[in-house]
């Protein structure tokens, strides 16, 4: 009896001991058990967002992991399986699958590790009808002793040490007590290709995959460095990572919001999860920030559960707006956080990134996103064959979304010179390796200014020996573009991108009060109404315009080299600006009104809702009269003596400027110093 009552109190000690001394036994159960729970989930018959999602077709090529993963919340497809199921070999190979495949994405021998995958959670899952079935285990056995007999290698080092392991790693967890001996050693082989390295995300990803091992091999010490490590990247102001204003970076300075930041927003939500109940949980500021990276920046980014393209960074996959815009709402739904509608848009106002030179503008009806590069800041990236044409994605894109889908895979239409906002060199050779040179503007007179729901952003280019003064403000209404100083030595003629989209509709242009249907290409001059799919632009000087309406066929596989060539077809609207070959001082202005109809286009008065004071190399100042009382100003030479009708404001350094004036001065209300 004695040895009884002695035995109990050191059996409830070391239950209850937490995270930062020896964790218990049974945190470790409950992470195999949380980690199954949210492998298999479940939900309900009035789950709005679950049933939105299963509308939309499922992907056939996939590389990007989180549309993998958003895959796997489709219900079974058994036809799927049982079709790839009957491709079997018998040493648990599949014949579909190209095991010698070279790619660095879209990688095929990954399917197969999917495929072991997808046959354990259906293994396990109760509500199918082959839950623990003997033929459906011995298939899973199979599949995985050819992997691990064979051990497919990648030439992308991380698929090998994170895509691998990391969907591997979800079946041993599942198969756990099911795994012989020689299965275990060799799926702790597999896992032990994930060290504690690297820096954001990638550091993320690689600490994942080692808790995943040390699950797996109950080792306590290890778990409590994994969670640490992986926790470790929840803060603020770090050279990669989450920004002071809640943008996220990866690959040196550079916006990754959609590519590094869904994959570390996601892997947080998920980890949140697996940790709760146990001594491992997040405390309440690591909560905080990543429900303020949420709150503050995720939420400007999704129109409508469709990404922003400025945000996807380089994975400009087939529906990636749609994968990336579900995989935000479904990882704020785990996170318990709303704002994320299919339809409705309560969530309106104006922010420029700083730490991204990236501009987003929210009003009821539209939204309009912006993005620049800097000396700062990097602007796109070409990795693993992804991205081969988006050398121009960073130098001042402008897209404008109403419905969410303007630009929805409009990638193999694009002429990729010709990104919507750019200023850029036309040309029939090779777009630049941006592998090679590096996506980076010259200048850092590169910023934007807040001004309630408005605001001003400015982009200072230079680069490849073209220069521009590019302007942008943004209304409640309509977005103001001016362009100065364009300047370049080249012969190859300049052109500033007003837009580029599917078409939707007419292209229409307003000739003596009536609208005139565009069909082909047709060249104008002067000032010129268009009109196309609720969308009005307006050019406000003579800078000569073009105008396309054309059916074109591309394919996915010229800018990202995971999918196999094959031609698609598609119609595009372009309007184009041309500054013609060695332009000097060369300028434009337009406006484009989002979301309005043909009337309002119609009698839109821009001359008395849009006053151009000034436009040149040294200052642009506009005002809006009917949106704000104030001037808004970009000034690029310091110390220059601005007219605002009839005042004067001095600008003693170069900066972007909202005055407004009273009597016979001038005051400063917000002000960002280049």
């Amino acid at each position: 009896m004695m040895k009884k009552l002695f035995l109990i109190p050191v059996l409830l000690m070391l239950s209850v001991t937490n995270a930062y001394g020896r964790p218990a036994v049974s945190d470790i159960e409950k992470l195999k058990s949380n980690y199954r729970e949210i492998l298999i989930p479940s939900y309900s018959a009035d789950d709005s967002l679950y049933n939105d999602f299963l509308r939309i077709e499922p992907e056939v090529e996939m590389s990007d992991q989180i549309v993998m993963e958003l895959h796997q919340k489709y219900p079974f497809d058994f036809r799927k399986i049982d079709g790839y199921l009957a491709l079997m070999k018998p040493d648990g190979s599949f014949s579909d699958i190209d095991y010698a495949d070279k790619k660095r994405s879209g990688w095929e021998p990954k399917l197969h590790a999917e495929r072991v995958l997808e046959l354990t959670k259906l293994y396990y899952s109760k509500d199918s009808e082959r839950y623990k079935s003997p033929q459906l285990k011995a298939d899973i056995h199979k599949a995985l002793g050819y992997w691990l007999k064979e051990k497919p290698k990648c030439l992308n080092w991380w698929q090998n040490e994170i895509g691998v392991p990391k969907t591997l790693g979800g079946a041993f967890i599942m198969l756990d007590d099911e795994l012989s001996d020689e299965e275990r050693a060799g799926a702790i082989e597999i896992m032990s290709a994930a060290r504690f390295k690297m820096t954001g995300q990638n550091k993320v990803w690689l600490a994942g995959n080692v808790l995943i091992r040390a699950i797996m091999q109950e080792d306590v010490e290890l778990i409590k460095a994994a969670r640490d490590t992986i926790a470790s990247e929840i803060r603020v102001g770090a050279g990669e990572g989450i920004q002071p204003d809640w943008s996220f970076h990866q690959h040196g300075p550079q916006q990754q919001f959609g590519n590094y930041g869904m994959s570390f927003v996601s892997g947080m939500s998920f980890f949140k999860r697996l940790f709760d109940g146990t001594s491992y949980r997040f405390d309440d500021r690591q909560t905080e920030i990543l429900e303020s990276l949420m709150n503050e920046g995720y939420r400007w980014v999704v129109w409508k559960r469709y990404m922003d393209i400025n945000s996807l960074g380089r994975q400009l996959f087939h529906n990636a707006q749609i994968h990336k815009g579900y995989a935000t709402a479904f990882v704020a739904s785990d996170m318990g956080l709303a704002g994320y509608p299919a339809e409705s848009n309560d969530f309106v106002g104006h922010k420029h990134f700083y730490s991204s030179d990236f501009t987003v503008h929210r009003t009821p009806g539209w939204m309009a996103t912006l993005k620049m590069s800097s000396s700062r800041i990097i602007g796109s990236e070409l990795v693993n064959e992804d991205n081969v044409k988006g050398y121009y994605l960073g130098d001042g894109a402008t897209y404008y979304y109403v419905r969410g889908d303007e630009y929805l895979n409009v990638f193999p239409f694009w002429n990729w010179r010709n990104i919507p906002g750019i200023t850029s060199y036309q040309g029939s050779e090779e777009l630049p390796s941006i592998r090679a040179t590096k996506s980076r503007n010259s200048s850092g007179m590169v910023g934007g200014i807040d001004v309630g729901d408005c605001g001003m952003s400015v982009m200072d280019f230079c680069r490849d020996g073209l220069t521009a003064h590019k302007a942008w403000i943004f209304a409640p209404d309509f977005v103001v573009c001016v362009g100065a100083g364009i300047n370049s030595d080249s012969i190859a003629e300049v052109t500033t991108t007003i837009d580029q989209r599917l078409k939707r509709g007419n292209l229409e242009l307003l000739e003596n009060g009536r609208w005139v249907r565009i069909d082909g290409a047709k060249d104008y001059s002067g000032h010129q109404t268009i009109f196309h799919d609720n969308t009005a632009y307006i050019t406000m000087d003579d800078t000569p315009l073009t105008l396309k309406s054309e059916h074109r066929i591309g394919q996915w596989h010229d800018n990202m080299r995971m999918y196999r060539p094959k031609d698609v077809e598609g119609d595009v609207v372009e309007l184009l600006l041309s500054h013609g070959s060695k332009p000097r001082n060369g300028n434009y202005a337009y406006i484009v009104m989002p979301g309005c109809d043909k009337n309002r286009a119609k009698n839109f008065n821009a001359a008395k809702e849009v006053r151009l004071l000034r436009n040149d190399s040294a200052a642009q100042v506009i005002r809006l009269p009917e949106v704000s009382p104030g001037y808004w100003a970009a000034v690029y030479v310091a110390g220059e003596l601005l007219d605002l009708d009839g005042r004067k404001y001095l600008a003693e350094e170069p900066g972007i400027y909202y005055i407004e004036t009273a009597g016979s001065g001038s005051t400063v209300k917000v002000c960002s110093k280049f």
